[in-house]
């Protein structure tokens, strides 16, 4: 704690970003063990002993570990390219382009060599709206548009969304459209878990008839409440996100957004869904962007974004 100029003690709550790398760790060994304890209970004590008791229960059977297995799949590829993914940093010394014509050079330069900001240089530095002249001063460099500084990561992120200690890793411009991914599979995933094992957590409370041993019966009452707790709680967090995608925003943005209704990237839903998960409808819905894409959108590497027309022109007004 540190005092503050009244001589009151404040609370330094960065102090917890160790804590909080930490626990991302905890958080990763958590979705593995319940990712486990979800295959034993689905694969190994229910349906998949029911392939061979033949007829339709074999038939369902065969459909749900399709089913299942698919979007397990598809579920770790995008939890761990989330994981390993970069999200985006500045490099070092990087600095914006400069426009000369309207004066910019004088301004980037004094600041580059490190002299003090003025009122009034610094006041245009940490305004948001103005997207050329940005500076982190935990850094101490500049920062390309949409950019933000992460207390946890300790550097700036492109387009950073948020940190989440889910995924041991800040969500920004490089791993956005994977991190999105893993939620839409763990949704579906936990909601097929959940409607799989309906039936058995009926019966637990109906006096109904259920195989298997009492620790099977535990295993599988908590699976089921596991997985519709996560069912419910993904699907508010994904409607949020997928509300901040068709506007072309992050979960940062969306303050500054309330300041300036006049919203520069939003180019319209179809355009902002392409920004983050590419134009080639083939790689929509895997972790991956193709080759084509990564050449033909610089939006994609993090350090440029088209904004609209008739806002530019009421700019240079």
């Amino acid at each position: 704690m540190q005092k503050s100029g009244g001589g009151i003690m404040a609370w330094n709550v960065f102090r917890f970003c160790t804590a909080l790398r930490a626990l991302g760790s905890i958080m990763m060994v958590m979705v593995l063990g319940i990712i486990g304890l979800t295959y034993y209970v689905l694969v190994i004590a229910d349906y998949g002993p029911a392939l061979f008791h033949g007829g339709l229960e074999s038939l369902v059977s065969f459909i749900v570990l399709l089913l299942f297995h698919s979007l397990l799949v598809m579920l770790l590829w995008s939890y761990f390219t989330t994981v390993l993914t970069d999200p985006g940093g500045v490099p070092p010394n990087w600095r914006p382009s400069v426009d000369e014509e309207r004066g910019d050079a004088d301004p980037l330069i004094g600041l580059e060599h490190g002299s003090n900001f003025g009122p009034n240089q610094s006041s245009v530095f940490g305004d948001p709206a103005n997207q050329r002249m940005r500076f982190c001063r935990k850094c101490n460099q500049f920062k390309p548009p949409r950019c933000h500084h992460c207390s946890v990561c300790r550097r700036c992120i492109l387009k950073m969304d948020h940190h989440c200690v889910w995924v041991v890793n800040c969500v920004g411009a490089l791993n956005y459209k994977f991190f999105l991914l893993f939620l839409v599979y763990t949704f579906l995933e936990t909601t097929l878990v959940t409607l799989s094992l309906l039936r058995l957590f009926i019966a637990f409370f109906t006096d109904g008839e259920i195989s298997g041993t009492p620790g099977t019966l535990v295993a599988t009452f908590i699976t089921f409440v596991l997985n519709l707790s996560f069912a419910l709680s993904v699907v508010g967090f994904l409607i949020m996100h997928i509300s901040l995608v068709l506007a072309n925003t992050t979960t940062i943005e969306a303050y500054e957004k309330k300041i300036d209704p006049k919203w520069q990237y939003d180019l319209g839903r179809k355009k902002n869904f392409e920004q983050v998960f590419g134009m080639d409808k083939r790689y929509w819905f895997i972790p991956a962007y193709s080759e084509d894409d990564l050449k033909r959108m610089p939006v994609l590497q993090g350090f440029e974004y088209p904004t609209r027309p008739e806002l530019n022109e009421l700019q240079q007004l």
